[in-house]
């Protein structure tokens, strides 16, 4: 037998899940598929949309619209070697019940190319209590990074918590003194709530007329001009008071509460918000003393041309660079309500949830933003730009997918050649280091003791139906009838919240509430300790059974915490495992891998 024959027989009987078949995902099943692997099943829920078409490679124009999961494997097993190539693929979400702790079992190892932190989480709990390894990849425009982590060897996604870096702005900002596009997008977000979703008081973008600045002190010189007599004080206090002797003030009306009177009038909101409303902040003359004023700006009196701005070579090819004018952004403003206005009416709660992705919500998005940073002087932007902006989006680059694919195609041939100890946590970097490298590589960490996810903990993995079993059924039948835990108490592990108390009487009025208003879903995890034993404190990791009752459940695995194989691995692998500073790197090579993780992300339409 060759050299080739016996690679190729590693790979026999070899199982391969991929998770994600976007612009990493495109890049891993070609590798796989080359290297030799046999039995791939490949999840994602998108669809191809024409923007995928610059670096997502298996697909063409004519597949937009459909399926990338499916496109994806029928691109795969075009390229196949050999007719033994099999690969199976599932347009759905991988928070599906039917991925379960058996699903996830049958596989060798898993490949995650995804795109939000949410998923990523879900597949690394579902990974950590199947004990299969996870090979991690993402990407964020010339930056990225892989990570292969193994229970009880490797510190699992979730042992190190990641930071929220979603920026935020100031609410007086966004409401009455923009001073960039962002701005402007972030508050036009928040008027597709206000008019087509869910009413949330931390959406409101009336004027705030409680704004500090805008209210506070006149000087002194100021104060003398303003001076009354006690008799206009008196007349004038009457009229500023209420019935209750608090002193009004004129505010904007309810945007929502507006649209629905006017029957979403889209000419009569957009003057709301783009007149009525510009008024009132201009009357908050402590706001224009340093600043350049709004302009109100009608809806019968929009230019037709943006002032200072000439049309660019990429907005000739593509008419999605090309920036509107307002007349246009009116135009688009007034289609897009009346689409959004049809869509809430045949909704069956009445409620549109805002997308990137949607059309109608983009534009109306695309064109709010537009509107009001005209009238706040700010230059106006391109929907691909605003569409960037509104949806978080770091543009990805082909190269560096390429790139994290191939070191993710690399270790999963680690994994098949038992040659774990090889693993190492790499990651592409912005500039080169003093030798002229950008990509990047260390041991991984260990695993962090206290990780609600992978610490060595009895672990106890059990189906129930979470819209239906209540936490008093999970207490009485599952924990203490089948676990055998005499007094539990009951925390759910990623919000720290007690649902079950050994003390009598501080959670009664919780046990009648099914375990899904709890946070507990696919893959949710609670930890629970017997105040009366002396048993240490367990984690329960709960999957979804739809078809279960109220009452049924099965406890699918209970492991108690030993030296398991990968233990063993972690203790001979050494300082090859130990997040400690490797000799042949300087200070300057360390790896910043404590920081946030990248996630690769969607290029607009």
């Amino acid at each position: 037998m060759g050299w080739r024959e016996k690679e190729a027989a590693k790979l026999a009987g070899k199982k391969v899940l991929m998770v994600g078949a976007g612009g990493i995902g495109c890049e891993l099943l070609k590798n796989i598929v080359l290297a030799g692997f046999k039995d791939i099943h490949v999840i994602d829920l998108d669809t191809i949309d024409v923007s995928n078409l610059n670096r997502q490679f298996l697909f063409r124009r004519e597949h937009v619209g459909k399926s990338k999961a499916e496109v994806a494997t029928a691109a795969g097993l075009r390229m196949a070697p050999d007719a033994e190539v099999k690969i199976i693929y599932d347009h759905d979400s991988i928070f599906s019940e039917k991925f379960n702790y058996e699903f996830f079992k049958q596989f060798t190892f898993v490949l995650n190319a995804l795109d939000n932190k949410a998923a990523r989480n879900h597949v690394n709990r579902m990974c950590m209590a199947t004990r299969v390894p996870l090979i991690d990849g993402g990407t964020a425009g010339y930056l990225g990074q892989v990570y292969t982590m193994i229970r009880g060897v490797t510190e699992c996604y979730e042992c190190d918590p990641k930071p929220d870096n979603k920026k935020t702005f100031p609410g007086c900002t966004i409401r009455n003194t923009p001073s960039e596009h962002i701005h402007c997008t972030v508050w036009s977000k928040h008027v597709f709530n206000q008019l087509f979703g869910e009413l949330d008081i931390d959406d409101d973008v009336s004027p705030d007329m409680e704004d500090e600045e805008a209210n506070e002190k006149k000087s002194a010189a100021e104060g003398e001009e303003m001076m009354q007599s006690d008799e206009e004080k008196k007349d004038e206090g009457e009229k500023e008071k209420n019935d209750e002797g608090e002193e009004e003030k004129e505010k904007p009306s309810n945007t929502r509460a507006m649209a629905e009177e006017s029957g979403y009038d889209a000419e009569k909101i957009f003057n709301k918000l783009f007149v009525d409303d510009i008024h009132y902040l201009l009357k908050m003359a402590n706001l224009w003393k340093e600043r350049r004023p709004p302009v109100p700006m009608p809806f019968g009196d929009l230019p037709t041309e943006n002032p200072g701005t000439s049309v660019s070579t990429a907005a000739q090819i593509d008419p999605l660079q090309r920036v509107w004018s307002p007349a246009e952004n009116g135009e688009e403003f007034k289609n897009a309500v009346e689409s959004l206005r049809k869509r809430k009416a045949a909704s069956s709660d009445g409620i549109l949830t805002w997308d990137k992705d949607d059309e109608d919500g983009m534009r109306f998005v695309a064109a709010c933003a537009n509107i009001r940073a005209v009238i706040f002087g700010i230059q106006p932007k391109s929907l691909f730009e605003i569409k960037s902006m509104a949806g978080n989006i770091i543009p990805a680059i082909a190269t560096t997918n390429a790139i994290i694919a191939g070191i993710m195609t690399v270790d999963a041939l680690k994994i098949v050649a038992g040659e774990e100890k090889m693993l190492k946590s790499s990651i592409i970097v912005a500039k080169p280091n003093h030798r002229g490298m950008i990509v990047l590589s260390q041991p991984p960490e260990k695993p962090n003791a206290s990780c609600t996810t992978c610490s060595s903990k009895r672990e106890v993995t059990v189906r129930v139906n979470v819209e239906k079993m209540t936490v008093g059924t999970l207490r009485d039948k599952v924990l203490m009838e089948a676990l055998k835990v005499e007094e539990p108490d009951v925390m759910e592990a990623t919000t720290s919240k007690v649902i079950v108390s050994s003390e009598g009487g501080e959670t009664d009025g919780l046990m009648g509430d099914v375990l899904s208003l709890h946070g507990l879903s696919m893959g949710g995890r609670l930890i629970v300790e017997d105040f009366a034993g002396d048993e240490p404190e367990m984690r329960v990791v709960v999957l979804q059974a739809a078809a279960f009752d109220e009452f049924t459940f099965e406890i699918v695995s209970d492991e108690k915490p030993e030296m398991k194989e990968e233990d063993k691995m972690s203790e001979e692998m050494g300082d090859m495992v130990t997040g400690k500073k490797r000799k042949t790197l300087d200070e300057n090579d360390l790896l910043p891998f404590k920081k946030a993780r990248l996630e690769e992300e969607d290029v607009p339409a």
